[in-house]
């Protein structure tokens, strides 16, 4: 998960054959209604009649692609929408309002929440609708974006169904706590950590003047609002509620949610399809088990997304 921009990794030192062979479709610029301006993405047409997908980045400063300056460039969501076009399944993914091409879309100084989120996610719906002719629309979250597409799926009516990579299946504080817990170097750093989080999780701001420099950031007044608010949000209970397809994509070697979350969600939704890739990470891709070895292919753009992922995505919507 991407903890308001990969907080944990911060502190831490293809489908394969005929569809790799082929040229990737070309992006096309589209919009969707924003509160302040327009929201902004990149559409793959895969032709007249294909299902179409909305996909939801994940946390903090994370892009249309699935990039962030914060260290991560496998540029994964790019990757998946176009093994998906390739299939036949045609895709929107998006900048989340007030970041990069959707930037104009929150006016200045405004905090954003998951209903906010959740708003956008539906008027992209109604883009994808609109340009393709379809009578619902998939929803794929990644991470956090995974939170964000169950809970748009509480209101939103145009859906097909919803595919969860590498999401959330638990509340984010809770998430937080482990991934920070996990990494031995952040010991010194656990009673600072602890005592934000248990102040968050009480709907309260936590005092951050004499943290440490590296968290004052992740901890900013602004992200500690943002995480208050998603305490009202539980993954394992918001998909108990859906009555539309659900697919459970999960890692064994992701660092950041884990199988407790993919275990949750499953648990929530008995009818849910569980897909496990024992060696994909959280970027999904395969990754050694070494951590930092781990992370470092959140650096690369070159290495494929897990074999068969693709695969098992796009026989999931279509079948």
């Amino acid at each position: 998960m991407m903890i308001r921009g990969l907080a944990a990794a911060a502190l831490l030192t293809a489908s394969h054959g005929a569809i790799a062979a082929q040229t990737p479709p070309t992006g096309v610029e589209v919009e969707a209604t924003g509160p302040a301006g327009p929201l902004k993405g990149t559409m793959l047409d895969a032709g007249k009649g294909a299902p179409v997908a909305v996909i939801i980045p994940g946390s903090g400063p994370t892009d249309r692609d699935g990039n962030n300056p914060m260290g991560v460039k496998a540029a994964h969501l790019k990757m998946l929408a176009e093994g998906l076009a390739a299939q036949g399944i045609s895709t929107i993914r998006i900048d989340k309002r007030g970041m990069y091409g959707s930037k104009g879309a929150k006016a200045p100084g405004s905090d954003t929440k998951i209903a906010d989120y959740v708003t956008d996610v539906g008027n992209w719906v109604a883009t994808a609708r609109a340009k393709t002719g379809a009578k619902c629309v998939w929803l794929i979250g990644h991470s956090e974006g995974g939170m964000v597409a169950l809970a748009t799926a509480q209101t939103q009516k145009d859906l097909c169904g919803v595919v969860l990579a590498a999401s959330l299946g638990r509340k984010m504080t809770l998430v937080m706590r482990e991934q920070f817990a996990k990494n031995p170097g952040n010991a010194p750093l656990m009673p600072q950590i602890t005592a934000v989080l248990d102040s968050i999780e009480a709907g309260k701001v936590g005092d951050t003047s004499a943290m440490h420099p590296a968290l004052a950031p992740i901890f900013s007044p602004a992200n500690q609002r943002y995480l208050i608010d998603t305490g009202a949000y539980d993954p394992g209970k918001l998909i108990a509620t859906i009555r539309i397809p659900a697919m459970i994509v999960q890692g064994g070697r992701d660092l950041q949610t884990t199988m407790d979350d993919a275990n949750a969600m499953k648990a929530g939704q008995p009818a849910a399809t569980l897909k496990v890739f024992p060696e994909m990470n959280h970027a999904l891709k395969n990754a050694p088990t070494d951590p930092a070895a781990n992370f470092a292919t959140y650096n690369d753009p070159d290495l494929p997304l897990t074999p068969g992922l693709v695969d098992a995505i796009a026989g999931f919507i279509k079948r």
